[in-house]
């Protein structure tokens, strides 16, 4: 879907006040896939700024960034990229405004398409057991999956802030986990028995064979709490790539991604009581209305609530005679 950018089609000018703009990013601790994607969208917008013959920023106006828009849509793109690319775009020239190269930005009253709200998709709790159960744990890399995706659904940890965990991050004692979050906010989220014994059991039969590589060396990251089988990091898509792995193999409802876990942890405690700015806290999220979206409660629970609570919910059969 995405056009292949060719440096040469923007000025030099325009690709340095890009750089500053996303050196700004930095500066307010976006995350680096944050600015990686706002990176693409604006030299994506900026070549079309360019094809169509103008300067930037000095004469881009609203009517071209609705042309842009309308461009992305004929493009197919989802409005949820469209969303996000307009984002961007507003940033840029909010950017451009603080720099005095413009006076007013003119995406100010440039709006983004409706996205369609949704709701995460959910396992139910007998079907994290089939698919925790699903991992053999007679090897290094079994005990290390288990330790994954226990961390996973029972501390409600991104995929990324998982990978990034080194040995220091767990307190064993106390059990806890130490996780530097979006916009490198740290945060410190308790780890259930369950978990913490995955994780002692991988780091005690697991890990110490994962830190040999093939060739005999050990690797420079051994403070990196997971490893590979050839004892280097771990990325994203090798968690991606087991959480599709483990779903078959336990023919558990598929077309989820690891994410899905973390939708478990956070709906699973609200459905057994937990308080939602609590469940706000343990996620990370600056807004509670992140975690409404994530912590959305089944129908059959709310219904089930609502019977055992409201005095009038039932009506009594055989009342006194």
């Amino acid at each position: 879907m995405e056009e292949a950018y060719q440096e040469g089609d923007v000025r030099e000018e325009d690709l340095a006040v890009l750089a500053g703009y996303l050196q700004s990013l930095g500066q307010q601790n976006c995350s680096d896939k944050t600015i990686s994607a706002y990176r693409r969208d604006c030299r994506h917008f900026l070549r079309f700024v360019a094809r169509e013959g103008k300067q930037f920023p000095a004469e881009v106006d609203y009517r071209l960034l609705r042309r842009y828009s309308s461009y992305l849509a004929g493009l197919k793109y989802e409005k949820s990229s469209i969303s996000r690319k307009l984002s961007a775009i507003r940033g840029l020239f909010r950017f451009c405004r603080m720099e005095g190269l413009v006076e007013h930005s003119p995406a100010d009253s440039l709006f983004s398409p409706k996205v369609p709200r949704r709701l995460p998709a959910v396992l139910r709790p007998a079907e994290v057991e089939h698919f925790l159960e699903s991992i053999n744990e007679a090897d290094p890399l079994g005990l290390r999956d288990r330790a994954i995706f226990e961390l996973l659904y029972g501390s409600g940890l991104r995929s990324e802030e998982v990978v990034s965990l080194r040995l220091s991050d767990i307190d064993h004692e106390q059990e806890e986990v130490r996780v530097a979050g979006k916009g490198n906010k740290t945060r410190v989220v308790p780890v259930g028995e369950i978990a913490i014994y995955a994780v002692r059991e991988y780091l005690e039969k697991g890990r110490p064979e994962l830190l040999i590589n093939n060739n005999g060396e050990k690797p420079n990251n051994t403070d990196i709490l997971f490893l590979s089988a050839r004892g280097n990091p771990l990325g994203t898509s090798d968690i991606r790539r087991r959480t599709t792995k483990y779903l078959r193999k336990a023919a558990v409802r598929t077309g989820t991604s690891s994410h899905v876990f973390r939708h478990c942890f956070a709906t699973h405690l609200l459905e057994g009581g937990a308080d939602l700015r609590a469940v706000q806290e343990l996620l990370g999220h600056a807004s509670i209305s992140t975690t409404q979206r994530y912590t959305h409660v089944s129908g059959a629970h709310l219904r089930k609530v609502y019977e055992q609570s409201h005095p009038r919910a039932k009506r009594d059969r055989n009342p006194p005679g």
